[in-house]
């Protein structure tokens, strides 16, 4: 029996929803620990393509049982569809729970979130806009509205005529936006939780009824590392925790029953929305990653920023969620590529920093200090093995391992299932590096 903790190890957007698809097959139940619909994960299996947003990667195993963990924020209405796809597709859905004491997203919430973007003008953070800030402010101030409210009648009504009427002053004094009718929003959500309400549960006990009767437990986040809302590159962050300790507040257990992190990293670094990005890529060579990737969000289209692999961040990552494995993905997408490029540490007013610094204003000011590899520039796709990879693609992989001093698991090489090198089993292999790590080189 194992119990891991698959987070991202940079800004979100690394292939989580793969390595956690691929994961799921020795996985009894996976649980979504955060984060609600501006995350999203394509899997790809065989001539499928699934684009889930609320819904766990497990959902695609028959025996899995998926559960929606109480720190998430569940749209009613996007996770209905997404049921509603799945479902059309022929793949059962009964496995699927929802925690009671998850907080939903209603209108309003939207509505604000989209209009407070436009105001900060040259200030903005870059939001969705799908309203999951004000979704998570309300939970924080104590006026939001929990699935077990959702579902329940006589609650429902009398708490949305008083929060809707609240916000409604909001929307139309300060955004000048014309007032929600509270009947027309309770008799949609009303609608909603007749068809959600087969799925609510008390998630937490779930969970540990599965830890007693030792099953294997994947505790899944959205977004990654730096978008943390305590450890991220505040104020271009979530509205919630990523890292690996967020899996305990969010699906509801203990720090001592989880067993393993795994991060994931792609071989390079992306981010979408704004915010500072030392080693970001423009011109030519960032439109080539992104092509090469298909870097472009899964929730909001939005092409994502490239750059290279930035191991001051990976450390970073490694420390604050415990890393104890790697699965770095979408290594193919630097087959063409001469040479490749690898931040060892920043310049910030003349010296050398080697960790990342809590504020963005000096994260701004980073200037990456590189070390050059040279590519390998053959095609990685068909590999299946390590000894199948370019002696220079290993290379590449070593040398990563070497600076986050954590072994590497999982190597990705494309969007499909089968395009993938398992070093080891995380969940029941053995805790075996791939090279020593030792040493860690960290001079340019």
């Amino acid at each position: 029996m194992a119990n891991v903790v698959v987070i991202g190890a940079q800004w979100g957007d690394e292939g989580k929803g793969k390595v956690t698809d691929l994961l799921s097959r020795s996985a009894d139940v996976v649980v979504r620990y955060q984060g609600g619909v501006n995350a999203g994960h394509t899997v790809v299996v065989k001539d499928q393509t699934f684009k889930l947003h609320l819904i766990p990667s497990g959902i695609l195993y028959p025996d899995t049982k998926c559960i929606i963990g109480s720190g998430t924020v569940i749209d009613p209405a996007v996770l209905i569809e997404e049921l509603d796809q799945i479902e059309a597709l022929g793949i059962s859905t009964k496995n699927l729970l929802i925690s009671e004491t998850a907080h939903v997203t209603m209108p309003y919430h939207r509505l604000i979130d989209k209009a407070s973007e436009e105001r900060r003008g040259s200030q903005k953070i870059g939001t969705t806009g799908r309203g999951i800030g004000p979704t998570y402010a309300d939970k924080s101030e104590r006026t939001g509205i929990r699935v077990l409210d959702l579902i329940d009648p006589e609650a429902l009504p009398q708490q949305l005529n008083w929060t809707i009427n609240y916000k409604n002053v909001i929307l139309e004094k300060l955004y000048d936006l014309p007032p929600l009718d509270p009947a027309v929003v309770i008799e949609q959500y009303q609608t909603y939780a007749e068809r959600l309400r087969p799925h609510v549960v008390d998630s937490s006990l779930k969970i540990y009824e599965a830890i007693e009767q030792k099953r294997n437990i994947l505790f899944e986040g959205a977004q990654g590392t730096l978008l943390d809302l305590d450890h991220g590159t505040y104020p271009y962050v979530t509205s919630s925790n990523p890292v690996a300790g967020g899996a305990c507040i969010g699906a509801g257990v203990g720090p001592t029953m989880i067993d393993r992190v795994i991060g994931v990293a792609k071989a390079y670094t992306t981010r979408v929305g704004e915010g500072p990005f030392p080693t970001e890529l423009e011109g030519t060579l960032g439109e080539l990653l992104c092509a090469r990737g298909a870097e472009f969000g899964t929730t909001t289209g939005r092409r994502r920023r490239c750059g290279w692999f930035d191991s001051v961040i990976g450390r970073y990552a490694v420390r604050i969620n415990g890393i104890d494995c790697l699965a770095i993905t979408k290594l193919d997408v630097l087959d063409t590529l001469e040479e490749i490029k690898v931040c060892l540490a920043y310049e910030i007013d003349g010296e050398r920093c080697e960790h990342f610094p809590s504020s963005s204003r000096k994260f701004s000011q980073c200037l990456p200090i590189y070390k050059t590899l040279p590519g390998w520039q053959q095609s990685t796709s068909e590999c299946r093995s390590l000894e199948d990879l370019p002696t220079k693609a290993l290379d590449y992989l070593k040398f990563l391992a070497e600076l986050m001093a954590v072994p590497i698991a999982l190597v990705s090489l494309g969007a499909s299932r089968d395009q993938t090198i398992i070093v080891e089993d995380p969940i029941h292999g053995p805790k075996r590096a791939l090279l020593d790590t030792n040493n860690v080189p960290l001079s340019s």
